[in-house]
């Protein structure tokens, strides 16, 4: 009947981490990418991704994009890294794809586009403008001249208009290789007297962010101001907030909407003090703006001009960092989300990164990086072997303990303790390992959810994108059976090798004496097995890869620790 009750406790425990986990895990560690692939009669086929915006039903009738594009002039777009046009009416960058990044990894996948004209579905755009008192601004019918037909690097486009009364408005435009416009607004004063103006720069979304916002990965309004990263807004406290919406003030400093991989914002220049904000003004439409303190005075016969950067763009690590340390805008790189740990996260990226530039496959830097933290930690995998040979050796004085004092409990553990402290012996030693190793993995799962520079990257076989989870499982026979497996029971290969491996070491491992907690840990390696299915492939490879070289590591171990050898009670710690 002893028995029996622990085993049903320890079935009971497990199946609370199991379906606990399940129900808590996307609140606070979303899973992977969706799946990159599918099995349908044991052949890979891409799987369809979202859209980076949604559709957003409006009063008016959306228009089809083309549509929309050809309604009015336009400036062709044409860097290595993007493509595009911008509208010569209201002066709007509206119109941008990435050229090295596709939506799935189809061959034929179109590329990931991050503006969108205003009534084309999932509207985004940047705009650039005045406010003033006593003329004529342009406003968002206002068509421009542009100097030029193509905004390329080395080739700006200047804009301009004038209001008929003596003032003109330039908007120079300049573009690098990567993401990044400058605009420099001017306006010259003609006329008689003078006028005060000042410029604006903003991003008008429609529709939330397709990626979750969550504790470890913020998405949607984001910003650093006075070199502080605010990630607590979300699309929920400006649809709360009304007209008012969030303000800041700020010297330097930048603001935009993020999603997981995709960055749009704006920033002023260096050390200039800027009025920056965040609005919803309708439904699912949603606004982020900044403007320089304070009006500027125009004399007659003089001219003003300010700068602004406009960032579009894939939030890799290097270009962030690159324009945080070239162009000086504080806290660039702070738009991927590292958290509280990044002075760790930011190193096992490093290590990674650069093990991937060095063999060109990220399955394979995985498992390299695997290999060194297993090297670093194996000193102090020898004192967990000593600890366990220690413990072993104790195994028949702490039976004779349990059998002296089974009535008892309180005194046992009295007992057991005096035991431990007598002979020197640590019996959580053996935990060590484990709980070291627990920051990096941690690290690693950041990395491989918010770092683009992982995202479609293939390993070996059926392992097309190791920022997904493992695509094949045998539930539905490989693909073989026409049926999509529930989340919880999409297990794959890389996962059930991951349970299945941890099995094996657990039943390397010392015996626990408690009987609740022997049965317990015995079921645990199915139960991750579980909770592991639906995280990034890489994530499962790295796990793998850690228990089979702990594995070897305990083998050889052994060897040098006999008394561990002939124990035929095992358990893990």
């Amino acid at each position: 009947m002893e028995n029996q009750r622990n085993m049903i406790l320890a079935i009971v425990l497990s199946a609370i981490v199991l379906f606990g986990w399940s129900a808590l895990s996307n609140r606070i560690f979303p899973t992977a990418n969706p799946p990159a692939t599918k099995v349908i009669n044991g052949k890979q086929v891409p799987v369809p991704s979202p859209t980076v915006a949604p559709t957003v039903a409006t009063p008016k009738a959306v228009r089809s994009r083309d549509v929309v594009l050809r309604e009015t002039p336009r400036v062709r777009v044409d860097t290595p890294s993007v493509a595009g046009s911008i509208s010569l009416v209201g002066a709007r960058v509206d119109d941008l794809v990435l050229k090295r990044h596709r939506e799935t990894i189809a061959k034929n996948s179109p590329p990931v586009r991050l503006l969108s004209p205003e009534g084309a579905p999932g509207a985004i755009y940047a705009q650039f403008g005045w406010s003033g008192q006593g003329m004529a601004l342009p406003g968002n019918d206002t068509v421009w001249q542009a100097d030029g037909q193509l905004l390329a690097p080395g080739k700006p486009v200047t804009l301009s208009w004038s209001n008929g009364t003596g003032q003109t408005f330039r908007i120079k435009l300049a573009i690098d290789e990567n993401y990044m416009i400058t605009a420099e607004q001017s306006v010259a004063n003609g006329g008689a007297g003078p006028v005060a103006v000042r410029p604006f720069a903003l991003v008008k979304r429609t529709g939330v962010s397709a990626d979750p916002s969550s504790w470890t990965q913020h998405t949607g309004p984001i910003g650093v101001f006075d070199g502080t990263a605010n990630y607590k807004i979300d699309f929920k406290d400006l649809d709360s907030a009304g007209a008012q919406g969030e303000s800041f003030t700020s010297t330097g400093g930048w603001l935009g909407f993020t999603d997981k991989y995709w960055l749009t914002a704006i920033a002023p220049a260096p050390n200039t003090r800027m009025d920056a904000s965040f609005r919803a003004i309708g439904d699912k439409l949603y606004l982020a703006a900044m403007t320089p303190a304070g009006q500027t005075v125009v004399a007659p016969g003089k001219a003003v001009s300010t700068s602004t950067y406009l960032f579009s763009g894939a939030k890799e690590v290097s270009v962030l960092q690159h324009y945080e340390n070239d162009l000086n805008i504080t806290g660039f790189d702070k738009a991927i989300d590292w958290g509280w740990f990044s002075f760790f996260e930011r190193p096992i990226f490093w290590l990674l990164d650069n093990l991937f530039k060095a063999v060109g496959n990220f399955g394979v830097a995985i498992i390299l990086l695997t290999l060194i933290v297993r090297g670093l930690m194996f000193p102090i995998a020898q004192r967990q072997f000593a600890s366990m040979a220690a413990m072993r050796a104790l195994q028949p004085k702490v039976k004779a303990l349990q059998e002296r004092h089974k009535d008892d409990k309180p005194k046992l553990q009295q007992e057991m303790l005096e035991l431990y402290k007598r002979e020197k012996v640590n019996p959580l030693a053996g935990c060590l390992p484990i709980v070291l190793q627990i920051p990096v993995f941690y690290a690693l799962y950041k990395v491989l959810m918010l770092t683009i520079e992982m995202r479609h990257q293939p390993f070996v076989l059926w392992i097309k994108d190791l920022s997904a989870p493992d695509p094949l499982t045998p539930v539905n026979l490989f693909g073989y059976l026409d049926f999509t497996p529930p989340h919880m029971l999409a297990l794959g290969v890389l996962p059930i090798l991951l349970g299945i491996t941890m099995y094996i070491q657990f039943k390397l491992n010392p015996a626990q004496m408690d009987p609740v907690q022997q049965q317990v840990f015995s079921i645990m390696p199915w139960v991750f097995m579980f909770i592991m299915a639906p995280f990034a492939a890489g994530l499962q490879l790295y796990w793998t890869v850690s228990n089979l070289l702990a594995i070897a590591q305990q083998k050889w171990l052994y060897s040098r620790y006999p008394a561990l050898k002939n124990n035929p009670n095992t358990a893990t710690t």
